[in-house]
């Protein structure tokens, strides 16, 4: 009997026990970086002649890894592979798939600062988001094991008098795994285990930006007991490969988080019946947000600033729950943003294998220049109050910035920036504040601090949001407490983490016998 899933703990870093051994993990990740790593398809190491380096984002002249990189014919391959495998696999006893996620829970447990500090030097987080990032890893893998346990169960159904009714999760088929460069751990092992546990085949295609956690978590579920050909490691840039995975009649699903713009590729590429195709492919997609906290006249602009500065700098503003937008009364404007404006200026910024530097680089050099010119843009919309410019040499670094007097209407209130970029805007009342809120075509995260009651109340059925969070910030959602996925242009609505997500891996049987 398991015991009941519980969400892994931190690391407190303010302990000298746990600040030495993560600084050993830091060592023992560095001696390793360089190395060239294959493509792995049904079990097998593969090159292509081609290969791709990462590079370290805080000092951009060493290289994290090189890996062979990925064509239309190993993508095909890939596929192949996965449709073998699949009958045999989706033939394992659920409570047996199950196993192999515990296990790697386990040994991820064991090894988690390892993993995290692979992620301080490939994507520039710092100890404490990487480690929430692993610790959000081993949640997913704990979680969706036992809800996995759970719909191998008889499931509750209205009885008829002389049958025997039951109800059969199934897998659906070969999935394509896409995941992002910003959760690079947890996301990846959330939707690529979801597909797993579920009795799918994968052909996972890593973030072009952090191939090598990726490659150690593939190789950890391999020590696991995963079989060889049920999950495919395919690295490489998407134009090269995501198009042939994703339009081929073989493939049943495919989980992607990231922009907007290909998240909506991949659902006109998969809408597509392709020669030989007898399904409607089903995607599930998280395409970002343009998050805001509101803050009525009722807060207490100390919380308030505390929640915006955490939820709009942490990891750089690099996350699609980020609060890029602060919405605040008129009577507590000045307060919470002046007081965000100096927590902004005495933010610690440099390599995030120092332990004492907060904020990081940005994720490479076309997100610098991406975020360099939308901080331009914000210029000519509104007042620059700090920031603007970069923050550390030798890698992307940009200082936290904050805009404020910002409109509606402006481009850096509407469009994802992705960067530790904030825009401040003044509300008369919060009935305008709400209007201001839902004024995008996004809705993943959002907050509102607030002593209102009546306002709470309405947040929670008006604030057009999939992830609504009431005094406290928006960041930060626990696997089994606050299910992720957002509406509109936020994607699909996938819920990631709750008791419904695994159902979108499965498809539902209905079986009665008449005695």
């Amino acid at each position: 009997m398991l015991p009941e899933f519980r969400n892994e703990s931190l690391t407190d870093f303010s302990v000298e026990s746990n600040r030495k051994a993560f600084q050993t993990a830091l060592e023992k990740v560095q001696s390793e970086l360089g190395h060239e790593w294959p493509i792995l398809i049904d079990g097998q190491r593969k090159t292509t002649g081609q290969t791709f380096a990462r590079l370290n984002p805080a000092q951009t002249a060493e290289t994290i890894a090189r890996f062979a990189k990925g064509t239309k014919e190993t993508a095909l391959e890939a596929v192949a592979a996965a449709d073998k495998h699949f009958q045999e696999w989706s033939h394992w006893e659920p409570e047996a798939r199950a196993r192999i996620l515990l296990r790697a829970a386990a040994m991820l447990r064991r090894r988690k600062h390892e993993f995290s500090a692979t992620m301080v030097l490939e994507v520039g987080k710092n100890w404490a988001e990487a480690d929430g990032d692993t610790a959000e890893a081993i949640d997913f893998m704990e979680f969706y094991a036992r809800e996995m346990m759970r719909l191998a169960e008889p499931q509750p159904l209205v009885g008829i008098a002389g049958e025997e009714e039951n109800l059969y999760y199934m897998p659906l088929g070969i999935g394509v795994v896409i995941p992002p460069w910003n959760f690079p751990l947890a996301i990846l092992v959330g939707m690529t285990t979801a597909s797993l546990v579920a009795g799918n085949t994968v052909i996972l295609k890593p973030a072009s930006a952090s191939p090598f956690i990726a490659w150690r978590f593939y190789n950890l579920l391999e020590e696991a007991g995963l079989p060889p050909g049920v999950l495919n490691f395919l690295p490489g840039h998407g134009s090269a490969i995501g198009d042939t995975i994703v339009s081929h009649p073989r493939t049943r699903f495919i989980a992607f988080t990231g922009s907007k713009e290909v998240g909506l590729h991949i659902q006109r590429l998969a809408a597509e019946i392709a020669p030989g195709q007898i399904w409607i492919k089903r995607t599930i997609l998280e395409m970002g947000g343009k998050d805001c906290i509101l803050v009525d006249e009722s807060a207490n602009p100390e919380d308030a600033a505390q929640g915006i500065y955490a939820s709009a700098f942490g990891f750089q503003g690099q996350k699609c729950s980020a609060c890029s937008r602060a919405i605040i009364h008129e009577k507590l404007y000045d307060d919470v943003v002046g007081r965000v404006v100096e927590m902004a200026q005495k933010t610690t910024i440099g390599p995030t294998k120092d332990c004492g530097n907060y904020l990081g680089p940005v994720v490479d050099e076309a997100a610098f220049n991406k975020i360099m010119e939308y901080i331009e843009i914000g210029k000519k919309e509104g007042k620059l109050l700090t920031g603007g410019e970069r923050g550390h040499t030798g890698g992307w670094f940009i200082k936290p910035t904050v805009f404020g007097n910002i409109g509606p209407e402006a481009r850096i209130f509407q469009e994802e920036i992705f960067g530790p970029v904030l825009a401040c805007t003044k509300v008369k009342s919060f009935k305008q504040g709400l209007e201001y809120a839902n004024a995008t075509d996004y809705g993943l995260t959002g907050a509102l601090y607030s002593n209102n009651r009546q306002h709470l109340e309405i947040a929670r059925r008006d604030f057009h949001v999939g992830n609504l969070y009431l005094n406290r910030k928006c960041t930060g959602a626990l696997v089994g407490a606050h299910p992720f996925g957002g509406f509109n242009m936020s994607g699909t609505d996938s819920k990631a983490g709750g008791r419904d997500y695994l159902l979108l891996f499965t498809q539902a049987k209905s079986v009665a016998e008449r005695f």
